[in-house]
């Protein structure tokens, strides 16, 4: 049997398993997991199964965009070295439609990696080898923090001079009646502006706080992030009415508050 043939098969049997788990009300959460080489995705998935969520492997990036748009996936784990679509390209495309919590797992360590990696859009960057005990918690952690395709109320929501609003409740923002296609870290960080609007947040208390780790020096993580989220704000730099920032101290949230449902 040719090896796409079996993983067709594998995807058909995933797609009934899914279908019978529904059916029987339990609430599992699908991760994608798109690694070429087939010990570390097996590896994972094995492991990712034994915890509670179901687990499908694509082993290239072209792969990977056939299943996102396949299954209902909450979570991907991405590879960066693949042959035909790397990682990089994946997340690219992956942006222009959805705002899926992406965690990149790559040998690949440099700063530069990194950085292009979080202004592509990606939630969390672990370097190989890795552990799969903190794969699991950041996976989790990821999950909690919503995902913004769910269906939930938006009723309470805050509203914003220049046509910004948010809805806490299920983590989204729009602008003008449009929303914005932030990532779930992007999200998070613009939460903890607003719920210290008006007070100097530096870059380390920001990371510190939404990452959940040690800052380190040479970070350039926030200011990335911080990039990304003006330029989908539509921000003018010299006159923000979001996002300030003070020099030299760090940033804080600006936004005139037009009332609070």
């Amino acid at each position: 049997m040719l090896y796409s043939e079996i993983i067709n098969i594998s995807k058909l049997i995933g797609m009934i398993v899914k279908i019978a788990y529904n059916e029987k009300g339990y609430e599992m959460k699908t991760i994608l997991v798109v690694e070429d080489d087939f010990e570390i995705a097996s590896l994972i998935k094995e492991y990712l199964e034994r915890n509670g969520y179901r687990a499908i492997w694509s082993s290239t990036g072209f792969e990977a965009l056939e299943d996102i748009e396949l299954y209902e996936i909450d979570l991907v784990v991405l590879d960066i070295m693949m042959a035909d679509l790397d990682g990089f390209g994946f997340l690219e495309r992956l942006r222009l439609s959805k705002n899926t919590p992406v965690i990149i797992v790559s040998a690949r360590i440099t700063i530069e990696d990194k950085v292009r990696g979080f202004e592509l859009g990606a939630d969390d960057y672990i370097t190989k080898p890795f552990s799969l005990v903190e794969l699991k918690t950041r996976i989790a952690y990821h999950l909690r923090r919503g995902n913004p395709n769910d269906e939930k109320t938006d009723a309470d929501h805050l509203c914003f001079e220049g046509g910004l609003e948010y809805f806490p409740m299920i983590k989204k923002f729009t602008l003008k009646g449009e929303r914005l296609n932030l990532t779930s870290k992007e999200i998070d960080i613009i939460d903890l502006m607003i719920k210290n609007e008006g007070r100097v947040l530096s870059k380390k208390e920001i990371y510190e706080t939404v990452w959940a780790e040690q800052d380190m020096e040479g970070n350039n993580t926030i200011t990335v992030h911080i990039k990304s989220i003006r330029e989908k704000l539509k921000e003018d730099l010299k006159e923000p009415k979001y996002i300030e920032t003070v020099w030299g101290k760090g940033y804080r949230f600006i936004g005139v508050k037009q009332y609070e449902n």
